[in-house]
């Protein structure tokens, strides 16, 4: 496992196609974004057993906050 140390707006890059951001740093939590082609499965580990299915990558200033409400529990 490669652990790096990452600030605010800096980003990581995995193979050609992948880039992760550091969105948000907020007390204990880290919020992150991930650009990655369409066809690659980007899942939450949790959610993996959960049978929810994949999640599908959209530009975040395309998700309507009603859709992302239904993905909160």
């Amino acid at each position: 496992m490669l652990v790096l140390s990452r600030k605010q707006n800096q980003r990581i890059r995995v193979g050609d196609s992948v880039v992760v951001t550091v969105v948000r740093v907020s007390g204990d939590k880290v919020r992150i974004g991930i650009e990655a082609p369409e066809s690659m499965r980007v899942l939450r580990d949790e959610l993996e057993d959960d049978g929810l299915g994949d999640v599908i990558l959209e530009p975040a200033d395309s998700l309507p906050i009603p859709r992302l409400l239904r993905f909160v529990g």
